[in-house]
């Protein structure tokens, strides 16, 4: 225990791994949080650890000790299921199949996955490649962990980077699998990919709930930008302190629809990420007070 308190919410951050996955529901309660996501893995590297039952069950004792609500991981940046090359491809889904088997193993909530990229140019093919691969790794791997995809930044060959290619790839997923996936929205992917949070929030939002389904959204990622609207470029900044602002991240955290939708920080961690993620969380948690409280 450090004295933090724990406030009664759905909002956390990504926490590190170090030591072993057992050690983050302590990190997490630490910042004061029982939300959190962390990688299973290296993100940077291929090679897949297997999580044995002792470690499974230390992480299983932790988080039941600390409390945490909800929890997940993010996969492989490594990763193209979009591939148009076939090793890649295998390889990918490989790594993706040993992720997910990680994930139930720990007994996870979700699985963020970037769609990765058709860099033939092909998006159509970048997408099917895209549900097959995730169909594959669900057919074969069962559990509890949900996969969620992720909202990119659009630049380059990215296939997910607009609201109707992340429906394509749902679409592709036969209906057997489909209750295994959502949607992980980032709102520094969004608002760089070209959906304007800060001067259409509404809008944004009425396009998502036509083109995917309001019920789809399964997870936040809650980030400011270091680019401007638009930029088609993925750089996180502290909340309220990029070119999103505060009103944005106001307005998520006091919307009805998104209250019971966990939030998570991937703002940039410095040289002290406890205080940091403090900040971030405390400056969330302090506009949805003044929503409550105006």
């Amino acid at each position: 225990m450090t004295g933090v308190s724990m406030p009664d919410d759905e909002v956390g951050a990504h926490i590190s791994t170090a030591g072993g996955v057992e050690n983050a529901p302590g990190r997490a309660r630490e910042i004061g949080a029982v939300t959190l996501q962390l990688f299973t893995k290296q993100p940077n590297r291929w090679a897949e650890p297997v999580i044995g039952s002792a470690r499974a069950d230390a992480w299983g004792r932790e988080r039941r000790e600390q409390g945490i609500v909800t929890a997940g991981s993010h996969d492989s940046y490594l990763i193209n299921l979009s591939s148009p090359d076939e090793t890649l491809w295998a390889k990918s889904l490989s790594s993706f199949r040993e992720e997910l088997t990680r994930c139930a193993a720990l007994e996870l909530d979700f699985l963020v996955t970037h769609p990765g990229n058709a860099t033939d140019g092909d998006f159509e093919r970048g997408l099917t490649r895209n549900a097959e691969g995730i169909t594959r790794a669900l057919d074969e791997v069962s559990g509890p962990t949900r996969v969620l995809l992720e909202i990119t930044a659009g630049s380059g060959t990215s296939v997910g980077g607009t609201f109707e290619r992340l429906a394509a790839i749902l679409e592709r997923i036969p209906e057997t699998q489909r209750g295994r996936i959502g949607i992980c929205f980032d709102t520094c992917h969004a608002y760089s990919a070209g959906y304007d949070l800060v001067r259409d929030y509404d809008g944004v939002w009425s396009r998502f709930d036509d083109v995917i389904g309001l019920d789809r959204l399964a997870l936040f990622h809650l980030n400011d930008s270091r680019h401007p609207f638009d930029s088609r470029k993925d750089r996180h900044e502290h909340i309220g302190k990029g070119s999103l602002g505060d009103e944005p991240f106001r307005r998520i955290m006091t919307d009805p629809r998104f209250m019971q939708v966990p939030k998570v920080l991937e703002t940039p961690k410095g040289d002290d990420m406890v205080t940091l993620d403090r900040e971030n969380l405390a400056r969330l948690r302090g506009y949805r007070k003044e929503g409550t409280s105006g």
